[in-house]
């Protein structure tokens, strides 16, 4: 599995890529978060100042994996994302993109009562070879229809890959990436490479130009 996983890492992308890699690597070395986008060796190759003792993420992620030692997979990595992706990222968007809009949003699953109970139900029946959300699904299943208790999960799906294909939006990002902040902050033919390969289908890095584009916004909002 290590040799596999060694061998894919250096491979150009193909669909199934990412789980070989999964399949070769620690849960605790494998399983960073939702929110997790760059590599350490990209962070390095990408930014221009000096980076002699960058912040792993396993410095972030360690001490909530110390907390699940013995516990099985599905339940650590359940833990880190409640901790993690859930505060700091994912609950954080949500308010502040419906309060930007007036909207009050409300996330009953996460009270605390409900959590209480959540936290007691073995993973057995949490989730299965083939299903997820198991006991949740067969509850519902005497309330709701069935195209509804059996739907797939589904989150909040934006066309960034499709978006940054399109010339109207990768002008705006070329701009950006060709801007002095950026020039301060990162490497731009690494950017430009980034935007390049996206485009012609060598590679999907939506997720990575998004994440430096939207840097980018900030600082030029808030600091130019």
């Amino acid at each position: 599995r290590k040799g596999l996983g060694t061998i894919a890492a250096k491979a150009p992308d193909f669909y199934g890529k990412n789980f070989i890699h999964r399949g070769s690597t620690d849960l605790v070395d494998r399983f960073i978060g939702n929110a997790n986008q760059f590599t350490p060796a990209q962070i390095t190759d990408l930014v221009t100042f000096d980076l002699t003792h960058p912040l792993q993420p396993q410095d972030i992620t360690g001490p909530f994996y110390a907390r699940t030692i013995g516990q099985d997979d599905a339940t650590r990595m359940q833990q880190l994302d409640i901790n993690l992706w859930m505060v700091g990222d994912i609950l954080l968007k949500a308010d502040k993109m419906s309060m930007a809009n007036s909207i009050e949003v409300r996330v009953p699953f996460l009270d605390k009562e409900v959590m209480k109970v959540a936290a007691k139900v073995p993973t057995k029946y949490r989730m299965d070879g083939t299903q997820t959300k198991k006991v949740f699904r067969a509850a519902a299943r005497s309330v709701l229809p069935r195209e509804y208790y059996e739907r797939p999960k589904l989150g909040f799906p934006v066309p960034i890959r499709v978006w940054l294909k399109d010339p109207v939006y990768t002008t705006r990002v070329r701009e950006a990436f060709s801007s002095e902040a950026a020039k301060t902050y990162f490497r731009t033919p690494v950017l430009t490479k980034l935007i390049d390969d996206h485009v012609a289908g060598v590679s999907d890095n939506s997720r990575l130009i998004w994440t430096v584009y939207m840097f980018l916004v900030w600082h030029d909002r808030y600091f130019a």
